[in-house]
């Protein structure tokens, strides 16, 4: 599904890592890994539920309706989207989708892949890393930010060249239990954005 592309190392020792681990094991310095590519959720728009329980489980704030279905998306650094989720309703969090859906199996032992601040404390996800309380980012962690939100800038591409179809882009007005149908939905327009992608190509 991925291949490695980019690769962080020990910021003391040098040393580069082969296996998942927070820490490099020679100097103890925060460490990534390979990284593969990115994985990131994305929200479909719906109305407003008329049960208060479907009005609690759907709510999602980036909604322009405040209820939405979310699925989750990963690429690999050449714009290809090579992973769709199954769809949640709105309200479940990244880490648990990314969880549920089987992703991280299929991602090699010194692979690792890149998300948002919304997987932090995800074990296999390469993260920003958060500023201490009360305290202000080292220069070391600034630089790693910026190089993780560059990286992730394929997936942000990707997520708004699929909410250029109407389906994702606009308010879904299909019935919002069918996940099945949904999810298909994502499926088709995926793909069309992996065939269109030789056409009109994503600039990095």
């Amino acid at each position: 599904m991925f291949s490695p592309q980019t690769e962080w190392i020990g910021s003391e020792c040098q040393s580069a890592t082969t296996t998942r681990r927070k820490y490099c094991t020679n100097c103890h310095s925060m460490l990534t890994w390979a990284c593969a590519g990115s994985v990131d959720s994305t929200v479909i728009a719906i109305p407003e539920p008329y049960d208060s329980e479907q009005r609690k489980a759907y709510n999602h704030a980036k909604s322009p309706t405040n209820y939405a279905i979310k699925v989750q998306i990963a690429c690999d650094f050449r714009h290809r989207i090579v992973h769709v989720s199954e769809c949640y309703q709105g309200s479940v969090h990244d880490i648990t989708v990314l969880r549920d859906s089987g992703l991280l199996e299929h991602v090699e032992d010194s692979v690792q892949i890149i998300g948002d601040k919304g997987y932090i404390g995800e074990e296999y996800v390469v993260t920003p890393r958060k500023k201490p309380h009360g305290c202000e980012l080292t220069n070391e962690d600034k630089n790693f930010n910026r190089e993780i939100n560059s990286a992730r800038a394929a997936i942000e591409n990707i997520n708004q060249r699929l909410k250029t179809y109407a389906n994702l882009g606009s308010i879904y007005r299909g019935a919002i239990d069918d996940f099945h149908k949904i999810t298909k939905i994502v499926q088709v327009v995926s793909a069309l954005c992996n065939m269109n992608l030789n056409k009109y190509p994503i600039r990095k």
